[in-house]
């Protein structure tokens, strides 16, 4: 198997890079530096090679140096197809607008891209990821379907485009039933669709888990919680296809009053639990949830090493913290062992010693004319 490797990234007016032209070497690299240097921003700059919103999920005008005029990243890689280059960015006169370049075309489509590389991450901000709104661990779960489905993504939209028509048509108080009728036809049929590939995920992901994959992290237990979920285990799904086009219809005044669909894809959830101890996330510390979240970030590397033919890259920001240094040492030593190229962040260089054999350690630091990172010996 050739795994993905990122051998050379390139910066322009990216956040708080005017330029930077980075090699980063190892499997594992470490980048270290103080807070507001740039590191994250490393990070979320590789997320946008793949398809998707990247890791912050930033409008892309944002994006750019100052929150104005075009950025671009542009990133060489060695992938199981042979040498790679892809480019990404926006242009002055469409801020809001990303274009791809692929060996030097635009690709046809995001599953090309796909084909040749994924990402996943972790970030502090999911520390509390089982505190919060249910839109964040179903953005988590189908970041983790679509890198190995990348299909998945069309459906989500689809569903959501649908709805937001349904959403609009009812707050207009305009009752064309056939109008209605097709765009909860297209609900009901994207959604069962959206969740049973949320569930093929959860059933992999449980399965993986269960053999140990994670290493000495802690087992998590997934569930996804959803009314079509419950209903795909017990029936086929065009049954459920039927039943949620019935409820959705019957549903018209109480959505149109609610302002918003009861019922659909956008209500899924995610549950975790500790496997040997069958404590929810929810009720975890904030050092247990970490633990559960990297095991099943790590439990989905393997997967999709094994489902695509090649490992994800693994963009982890501030791994370590809340993390005890018996966790610390197992997190190390999972990393170690996998076959995926790491990328890890942190305040504190010292904090990934144990590393030092194995992987290039960087340095974050401003300089008169642009954010500049170091080779840190």
């Amino acid at each position: 198997m050739d795994d993905l490797r990122l051998i050379r990234l390139t910066l322009g007016r990216f956040r708080n890079y005017t330029e930077l032209a980075w090699q980063p070497g190892a499997r594992l690299v470490v980048i270290s530096g103080p807070n507001g240097s740039g590191k994250t921003n490393l990070l979320e700059a590789i997320s946008y090679l793949a398809p998707g919103r990247g890791l912050r999920g930033a409008r892309l005008s944002e994006v750019a140096q100052g929150g104005t005029g075009a950025w671009a990243v542009h990133g060489r890689f060695e992938t199981a197809l042979g040498p790679t280059e892809i480019g990404t960015g926006t242009t002055p006169d469409s801020p809001e607008r990303r274009v791809f370049r692929l060996d030097g075309a635009a690709p046809r489509n995001q599953a090309e891209l796909s084909s040749r590389i994924a990402a996943i991450w972790l970030t502090p901000q999911m520390d509390r990821l089982f505190q919060e709104g249910l839109s964040g661990r179903r953005r988590f779960l189908d970041r983790l379907v679509h890198a190995i489905e990348p299909g998945h993504a069309r459906e989500v939209a689809s569903h959501d485009t649908a709805m937001a028509g349904r959403n609009r048509l009812l707050s207009e108080g305009r009752r064309d039933a056939a109008w209605l009728a097709g765009l909860e036809d297209a609900m009901a049929r994207h959604a069962v669709a959206s969740t049973a590939a949320r569930m093929a995920m959860i059933t992999q992901l449980n399965a993986a888990l269960a053999t140990g994959v994670a290493g000495d992290f802690p087992a998590a237990r997934l569930e996804l919680v959803s009314p079509i979920a419950a209903r795909l285990t017990a029936e086929p799904a065009v049954a459920v296809e039927d039943w949620l086009r019935a409820e959705l219809a019957q549903a018209r005044a109480r959505d149109a009053a609610a302002g918003a669909a009861a019922l659909g894809a956008h209500r899924d959830d995610l549950a975790m639990f500790d496997l040997a101890s069958g404590l929810p996330a929810a009720q975890a510390s904030t050092g247990q949830q970490k633990s559960l979240l990297i095991g099943t970030i790590l439990a989905h590397a393997h997967l999709l090493s094994g489902g695509r033919g090649f490992s994800p890259l693994l963009l982890l920001d501030e791994p370590a913290t809340h993390l005890d240094s018996d966790r610390r040492q197992a997190l190390f030593a999972a990393l170690a062992s996998l076959s995926a190229q790491v990328f890890l962040t942190g305040t504190d260089a010292d904090v990934f010693a144990p590393l030092r054999p194995v992987a290039s350690f960087w340095k974050t630091g401003n300089s008169a004319a642009f954010n500049a990172l170091h080779a840190d010996e």
